[in-house]
């Protein structure tokens, strides 16, 4: 790793990392991506050397790990920082560098005219060739040193990676990829929410020209943080081009007294020569082995049930009973009471911050609830909104100073609610201890936390603490799960608002969209597995009609849409068609018999056209795969295309049946189902035909999604 010339070497399997980084000179990364196997970093520095330009600086400016002001090229705006207005400039020059472990360096930097130690942390997984970059600035000065930005860490981009992709969306239509127009000069995003946010997920890809999902270079950058974020490329008119993630700060609000220390969040990166399938999949395994804590991976992901959008606001518990005994009919494996069990919360408008069972509702408390839903074999979930109060609650009539605030103005209303100031230790001591109270004396399996509003003015004590307040919840988070180690946690923020690494790493699952329509949720659910292994993926199958898209969508297409992920219902089962109750059942069968390679295969996103989304998953030897193509509008032509399998072994044979839906799918016959028994015991095709003769699909009506299972044998 540590070499006498200068440089520093991190290799996985088909990754290399080489830095610069001699004692006394700026630190930088030569190179990131393919694997090196004989370039030196002092060859790879004679092959990228630059040489001053008229009309430019009389030396080549290079940028580094840091690209701080006073020493980059101009616009890298990596760090910035000052004393009181003076000591703005900095250059930090290389002290000493730590071997962490194996694969694993800090670069300890200093500048002595702003007396600031930078240290930038890099380590190369060797099992997922992740990259992860981190910064962490001391104020080594004797007064407070103010820092306007940070980030995790900048990091050079390969020329041939000339195509963006970003995420963008809103509430309820969350992880939409975007491709970015060629452009020279900065693609910026600023996140002022709070929270990771719909619109502006941090995320980034960046490919070659060539690249598709399941072929050619591509790079990926995934900011590990739930609060404000800044997400920044540049491309300079000298050819070379920059990536930066990091916090993004309100006014004054990152200072240090003298010693404190600033640790930026942990911006993820990799590399992939084998398409942004390959870049998931590197992306998906070390997020299920790096950075959560493997909780999930002890038993099946159970079969979830939700009561949302079958009861709302309106809580009878005989109602609840007899919805449990129906969800356990038809194969559910955990039963979440949702909003509105606690205090006076028969609407959105009061109750939020009382965590105690409404006496109105709930006489006797939740436990004859949860006793019939046990006696049911299932487990147990609830639903807390911690973060927030109602002005209409005893907690804000008691305490109204424990808001977050600016003050001086008045909050832009939302949600008829209020952020509470976690930053103080008695109001988080409050939340724990009501939290905790309810789960002490509970038989609860599983929490689901909810955040329902931006925070538009993240202030106590007159400064900004929107950093501060994403510690508190995590801290939160960290002691709940301290105390109640078997305890399984959502993350949900109206839906895909807070669903990042960083909050993963003390939660089991993301709530993926509020929007529970299938069709919207092919593409929102697509969108989220470049990032996002399946088994951590919320999905569930809504009602015949969605209440924010108002499209009815038959059972057979929402059982298949929510397959392929961590499967569930948010329904009234007790209005749905006996029918529909019969193909639910026999769906949810279906999910349980094939959820261990849907939660341990390796995800492939095929390239479809316009009218159609499809998925596979692919055990790791290849011996078995599912795959979905969903029919989202229908196409021009009078044929389906051919269906391409990836990931198979070429020399294999496999069996290929349908196995969803059943019954008569095309309007005409005979079609590839009958011709090759793909409803019944299925046709022999080598995996090599399958991927490159490809699979004719057959005629069916729009909004049709077809799930083939295909077996070596």
């Amino acid at each position: 790793m540590m070499a006498n010339d200068g440089f520093i070497s991190l290799n996985s399997d088909d990754t290399t990392i080489i830095v610069a980084c001699a004692i006394g000179d700026r630190p930088r990364i030569l190179h990131w991506g393919a694997r090196l196997r004989d370039a030196s970093g002092e060859m790879i520095s004679q092959l990228t050397t630059r040489q001053h330009v008229h009309g430019g600086p009389d030396v080549f400016l290079e940028s580094s790990l840091f690209n701080e002001i006073g020493a980059s090229p101009p616009g890298l705006s990596g760090f910035s920082a000052h004393r009181a207005g003076q000591h703005w400039a900095q250059e930090f020059v290389v002290e000493h560098v730590i071997e962490n472990k194996p694969g694993s360096v800090s670069i300890v930097c200093r500048d002595d005219a702003s007396e600031i130690v930078a240290t930038s942390s890099i380590s190369l997984d060797d099992e997922t060739g992740v990259m992860t970059l981190s910064t962490a600035i001391e104020n080594a000065g004797k007064s407070e040193l103010s820092i306007d930005t940070c980030a995790a860490g900048n990091l050079p981009l390969n020329e041939r990676a000339s195509r963006l992709f970003g995420f963008t969306g809103r509430w309820a239509m969350e992880f939409q990829r975007e491709e970015i127009p060629p452009f020279s000069g900065s693609y910026v995003r600023e996140n002022l929410r709070g929270r990771t946010s719909h619109d502006s997920f941090p995320g980034l890809i960046a490919a070659a020209d060539n690249t598709t999902e399941q072929e050619g270079d591509c790079f990926g950058f995934h900011l590990g943080w739930s609060g404000n974020h800044r997400l920044r490329v540049d491309r300079l008119n000298d050819g070379r081009a920059f990536v930066q993630m990091g916090e993004c700060f309100l006014p004054s609000e990152m200072t240090l007294a003298p010693g404190e220390t600033y640790q930026s969040p942990t911006l993820y990166a990799a590399f992939s020569p084998n398409g942004m399938n390959g870049l998931s999949s590197r992306f998906h395994t070390h997020l299920k082995t790096q950075v959560m804590d493997g909780r999930i991976d002890r038993k099946p992901r159970p079969v979830h049930y939700n009561t949302w959008e079958a009861v709302y606001f309106d809580h009878d518990l005989e109602k609840l009973k007899t919805l449990a005994d129906k969800a356990a009919e038809v194969g559910v494996e955990r039963f979440i009471l949702d909003d509105g069990w606690f205090g006076s919360r028969r609407d959105d408008t009061s109750g939020l911050g009382d965590w105690q069972a409404s006496d109105a509702v709930y006489p006797d408390g939740l436990k004859p609830l949860i006793d019939h839903v046990k006696s049911r074999g299932m487990e147990f979930g609830l639903w807390f909104e911690p973060e927030m109060v109602n002005p209409d609650s005893d907690l804000f009539r008691t305490h109204p100073d424990w808001i977050l605030k600016a003050e001086g103005l008045d909050q832009p209303p939302a949600r008829h609610q209020y952020v509470l100031d976690l930053t103080r230790a008695e109001v988080a001591d409050h939340l724990f201890g009501q939290i905790d109270a309810v789960l002490a004396d509970h038989d609860i399996d599983y929490i689901k936390w909810d955040m329902n509003r931006d925070i538009h003015h993240p202030g106590s004590g007159g400064r900004a603490v929107a950093s501060r307040q994403t510690h508190a919840v995590y801290a939160l988070m960290d002691r709940i799960r301290a105390k109640y180690p078997d305890l399984e946690i959502e993350s949900c923020a109206s839906g895909g608002g807070r669903a990042d690494y960083g909050v993963l790493s003390r939660t089991d699952r993301i709530w993926t969209s509020d929007s529970n329509d299938a069709l919207d949720r092919q593409l929102i659910q697509r969108g989220a597995t470049y990032f996002f292994p399946l088994d951590v993926i919320g999905a569930h199958v809504g009602p015949a009609r969605c209440h924010i898209t108002g499209r009815r969508l038959s059972m057979q297409l929402r059982v298949a849409t929510a397959f392929f992920g961590h499967m569930g219902l948010e329904l009234d089962l007790l209005k749905e068609r006996p029918k529909d109750i019969d193909t639910l059942k026999t769906g949810l069968a279906l999910h349980k018999e094939h959820r261990s390679l849907l939660h341990s295969g390796v995800v492939h996103r095929l390239e479809v056209p316009a009218h159609a989304n499809a998925i596979a998953v692919v055990a790791a030897d290849g011996s078995e795969a599912l795959f979905s193509w969903c029919d989202l509008t229908g196409h021009v032509e009078t044929h389906p295309r051919r269906m391409f399998a990836v990931g198979l072994d070429e020399s294999t044979l496999y069996r290929v049946r349908l196995i969803w839906p059943t019954g008569q799918i095309s309007p005409t016959q005979p079609s590839i189902i009958e011709a090759a028994n793909l409803h019944g015991d299925g046709s022999m095709f080598t995996g090599e035909a399958l991927m490159q003769i490809g699979l004719q699909l057959p005629l069916t009506l729009p909004e049709t999604c077809l799930i083939f299972h295909m077996k070596a044998e």
